[in-house]
């Protein structure tokens, strides 16, 4: 009995093309209404983590909203920002979240609203999370970093979770400044702490002796200009959040109050270190600041003096002696021996030749080591007086005596012409307690902030980051695409691999085509 042939070439051809057509596109249509999407990508950029749905369980009594300031379909439009979107819709599913969309240029008032204050600097395409009366904001440019390879990584979810976690717990962590031992308060580094904010702080004054301890809720402590020792009460405090793995930053510029400070200098020797009891000044001119870097810590007689032209030698004394108190510094490299690092990226936009970035510290105290680094404890100078050349062993420093008594004041003498440490860090590998230590408060100040300053200022505030991250670490991490390559060794190596797969799969495929041809009509 002859077989029958099943002819594909004719009218059942086509009928069966159109049923592939009925099927696939309406299924296509529906799929694209419904905004269903099959996650394909490696790392699942397209879909929450579990991770994340775990938290989004755990917070569900909890109402959240979230505001993305530009148009969802701004991020659908752009292929690599699709895993954003993907993230806010599966967001907005959950009952309990509501997901606002705007633009901050169009719509002030609510801009407004979600930074009242200024200081969290609201952009097109931010993301703020917020729960009750706390809010965290999301900068979208962190949320698409690159890897090494220059390949775009999605961070968001992670970002964007961990901002989740701590609006949901109730507060941001807060930064305290110590009260009750400087005439300056809080309110004279007002603008830094706004600084602070907008990496998502809150900042608060704090009188360790109204409360039992350091609180729960603190992120670093603070200890700016001091007048008076601190008391042994403090000190204790202090003692024990270090030892709990708490985070300091003391800032301890020159002060003339007879007699040594023997708690701070307790609690410095907790890390290592010790201070000295002096005033440093720079006696080289080619050292010292130009004057359009410093024309705002100058009185207005002194900037008319300035502008005039005219001599007057009282006057060009007083600026001489203003420029003496600014010190051109390096911010050393970390060690080879370093596990941290506060100084590269800053060195990185000082070489940036309009970065407006100057490498000065002024009316500032040193700072020695009292043991070296070791296994438990690292630390590693971050600020150093400069010698005229490099690679000199020539420095114009000049060390005066301040506070303290004769034996420190015959120490601060012996330090002229040497060189000096003006900032140290430290951190605990035990406990994981960290120090941030300089000698000068002026950097940070609202009055006494200059241009010539803004490296140790940047340095600072890149200091907070280190010694208390606030995202929240979630172990979601980056997404990333996954690429396959190829390697050759040259050209020829190149060119046989094309041949193996793709050339001779083509021949047998024309092959199997023509016999195909040709037994269709046989």
């Amino acid at each position: 009995m002859e077989k029958k042939k099943f002819d594909f070439s004719g009218a059942f051809a086509i009928v069966l093309a159109i049923l592939i057509l009925l099927i696939f596109i309406p299924i296509n249509m529906i799929f694209s209404y419904k905004d269903k999407v099959f996650d394909m990508t490696p790392s699942g950029q397209y879909t929450l983590n579990p991770i994340t749905k775990e938290l989004l369980d755990k917070t569900a009594d909890k109402h959240i909203d979230v505001y993305f300031l530009s148009q969802l379909n701004d991020l659908q439009e752009v292929p690599k920002y699709l895993p954003l979107y993907h993230t806010l819709t599966e967001l907005e599913k959950r009952d309990n979240i509501t997901l606002t969309c705007f633009d901050p240029n169009k719509d002030v008032e609510m801009a407004k609203s979600l930074d009242p204050t200024g200081t969290l600097s609201v952009n097109p395409a931010d993301i703020f999370i917020k729960c009750g009366d706390v809010t965290k904001k999301v900068s979208f440019i962190r949320c698409f970093p690159t890897d090494s390879n220059d390949i775009l990584m999605y961070e968001g979810e992670e970002l964007i979770a961990g901002a989740i976690e701590l609006c949901t717990s109730g507060s941001l962590p807060t930064i305290y400044f110590l009260s009750g031992y400087s005439s300056r308060t809080l309110a004279d580094y007002s603008n830094y702490a706004d600084a602070m904010k907008t990496d998502n702080y809150s900042v608060d004054e704090l009188d360790l002796s109204k409360v039992d301890a350091v609180p729960d809720n603190t992120a670093i402590v603070y200890l700016v200009a001091p007048e008076k020792d601190i008391t042994d009460s403090d000190l204790q405090k202090l003692k024990s959040y270090s030892e709990n793995g708490g985070a300091l930053s003391l800032i301890i510029p020159p002060c003339d109050t007879k007699g040594r400070f023997k708690n701070i200098e307790s609690l410095l020797a907790i890390y290592g270190l010790g201070m000295h009891y002096n005033t440093v000044t720079e006696k080289s001119p080619l050292l010292k600041p130009q004057i359009t870097t410093i024309y705002n810590a100058l009185s207005d007689e002194m900037i008319n003096y300035l502008n005039s032209g005219v001599e007057n030698p009282t006057l060009q004394n007083q600026l001489n002696e203003i420029q003496e108190h600014y010190i051109k510094v390096s911010y050393p490299y970390p060690s080879a021996d370093a596990t941290e690092d506060l100084t590269t990226d800053l060195n990185a936009k000082l070489q940036e030749t309009d970065s407006g970035i100057y490498p000065y510290v002024s009316n500032t105290r040193s700072f020695f080591e009292i043991t070296s680094s070791g296994a438990l404890m690292e630390k590693f100078s971050i600020i150093e007086n400069l010698t005229l050349e490099q690679g000199s062993e020539s420095y114009t420093t000049v060390s005066t005596p301040m506070g303290g008594d004769d034996d420190t004041a015959e120490v601060a003498n012996d330090l002229s012409n040497e060189p000096l440490i003006f900032g140290y860090y430290a951190y605990n590998k035990q406990t994981g307690s960290k120090l941030y230590l300089i000698g000068t408060d002026d950097a940070i100040s609202n009055d006494r902030w200059t241009y010539a300053t803004t490296g140790t200022r940047m340095l600072t505030l890149f200091s907070n980051t280190w010694l208390y991250n606030s995202d929240i670490d979630m172990g979601i991490g980056a997404k990333s695409n996954s690429y396959d390559t190829l390697t050759f060794d040259d050209a020829d190596d190149a060119a046989r691999t094309i041949r193996l797969f793709f050339i001779i799969p083509a021949l047998f495929g024309l092959a199997g085509l023509a016999v195909w041809l040709k037994r269709r009509y046989a």
